[in-house]
């Protein structure tokens, strides 16, 4: 137990935590509690991996490049220097800790308090008065040789990670983990999302074509044939090196099939010109298209996660970058591109096994019964209405996505949480999402809505928990 005053008040995280009845409770604790996690989407740093990184302190593991943090902090009126500047990293820590009492009823909260509780054994709120015993006791724990990165993931049971890397990447830190005899499979996720998007910007396109060149060796990219060529090869690699998935970040899919317009917006680039709208637009169709048939021929799993209006705070952009915390939910149109997209890859059945994410929670609906119309009976839940992504990635969403898959689809199907995210604190989130699974599965049992069949309603708690990411990916 934590060594921290007893006199602080305790946490709320009971081991019934959001453990409504007695079935809820049941399901978990003989359930779904002790099953090993697949992180089959995240973001994680391979060097760190590949290195068993030790963290100095707390904030170095647990706020640097958090931007969920950050935007709760700036909400509470903490200036930049806190979040992203150059204060001291104990000046950080003891600003968000004097943040996380504000943070109620944010899925922040919640987090925080598992996280200290199941890493640290740290059983009391975090807040000002806390921060510095808290800080101070952490710090301690991260500097032993059972807090490095490779023991904090045992620590939470996971069997398999899939980073998400660019085509151009090495991939040399994946090499050195795999022939380091680590336990634990850290495998790649081919994220090639630069070779479409970057056509808006010619410039920085044409650095990025230079990159993937090299990486590919030999010869330049002076063609869409080549560029596919450089692709397919770097696909190839990604494969070679154990990956088994793409993934995709897009407001939405583009299906716009001209593939003399797509090949004229690649010329203009060449030359430093921005293509026509409609040009560009076919431009990422193509790319997209072409690479979906490479996915389906691996047998690789497809990933899109869509509806992210990235960027939002253009004078904070230029100041501190992407990714630090200016984006939001975005409203774009799904249905009719997704249904043009996939319907050519079937037409063809060169469509791969898919997962779909969305940020707006107006789509669930949507993407839920999208993913019913290319199902072809070849693989169990084929295609997937993926978990609660981002923003949505909490009590509310995560229920909202479940209720959907199972109105729509079938949720004994699904193949669960994944965590998202760059820091190896996250784990947790695979707790608090089988607490919530369980609960509302055992809400129904409750409300005489399901029988009180337990061996199967546990069996399907396992399933989602991991059973099903297991024989989908085949890891």
């Amino acid at each position: 137990m934590t060594t921290i005053a007893a006199s602080v008040q305790k946490t709320f995280i009971s081991e019934d935590f959001l453990l409504r009845s007695e079935t809820a409770r049941i399901l978990y604790h003989d359930y779904a509690k002790e099953m090993p996690i697949i992180d089959y989407h995240c973001h994680l740093p391979p060097d760190q991996i590949a290195q068993d990184k030790q963290f100095e302190n707390l904030t170095q593991i647990w706020l640097y490049g958090d931007h969920y943090k950050w935007r709760a902090m700036r909400a509470n009126g903490i200036n930049e220097r806190f979040c992203t500047g150059d204060a001291s990293d104990w000046e950080k820590f003891e600003q968000w800790a004097a943040t996380v009492p504000y943070t109620m009823r944010n899925p922040l909260y919640h987090w925080t308090h598992l996280e200290l509780l199941r890493y640290f054994d740290i059983d009391i709120l975090l807040n000002k008065d806390s921060a510095r015993e808290i800080y101070d006791e952490c710090s301690a724990k991260l500097k032993q040789p059972d807090f490095s990165v490779k023991s904090l993931l045992n620590r939470m049971n996971v069997k398999v990670i899939c980073t998400t890397d660019d085509p151009t990447d090495t991939l040399s830190y994946h090499k050195e983990i795999g022939e380091s005899g680590f336990n634990i499979k850290v495998l790649p996720t081919f994220r090639p999302d630069k070779a479409m998007l970057l056509i808006d910007s010619p410039a920085e396109f044409n650095q990025y074509l230079a990159k993937l060149a090299e990486a590919a060796g030999p010869g330049e990219i002076t063609t869409y044939e080549s560029l596919l060529a450089a692709l397919k090869n770097r696909h190839d690699f990604f494969a070679a090196m154990g990956g088994k998935l793409s993934d995709h970040g897009l407001e939405h899919i583009y299906a716009s099939f001209d593939e003399e317009a797509a090949k004229q917006a690649f010329a203009a680039a060449l030359k430093g010109e921005i293509a026509s709208f409609e040009q560009r637009t076919a431009f990422k169709s193509m790319v997209l298209f072409d690479l979906a048939k490479m996915d389906h021929e691996k047998s690789w799993t497809q990933q899109f996660h869509l509806g992210a209006l990235r960027n939002n705070n253009e004078r904070m952009l230029r100041e501190l970058g992407p990714d630090t915390g200016w984006d939001s939910i975005g409203d774009y149109s799904q249905a009719q591109a997704l249904s043009a997209f996939f319907n050519k890859l079937d037409s063809t059945n060169q469509l791969a096994k898919t997962i779909l994410y969305n940020l707006n929670p107006a789509d669930n609906e949507v993407l839920a019964t999208m993913t019913g119309n290319y199902n072809d009976g070849t693989v169990a839940g084929k295609m997937q209405f993926g978990s609660g992504w981002w923003f949505l990635d909490q009590k509310d969403g995560m229920e909202r996505q479940m209720n959907a898959l199972s109105n729509m689809g079938l949720l004994s199907r699904f193949v669960g949480m994944l965590t998202d995210s760059r820091s190896f604190l996250s784990y947790p989130r695979h707790e608090y999402f089988r607490r919530i699974l369980c609960n509302l599965i055992g809400n129904d049992v409750e409300n005489g809505e399901l029988p009180n069949d337990i061996p199967w309603l546990g069996k399907l708690v396992e399933d989602i928990s991991y059973n099903n990411a297991r024989n989908y990916f085949g890891f």
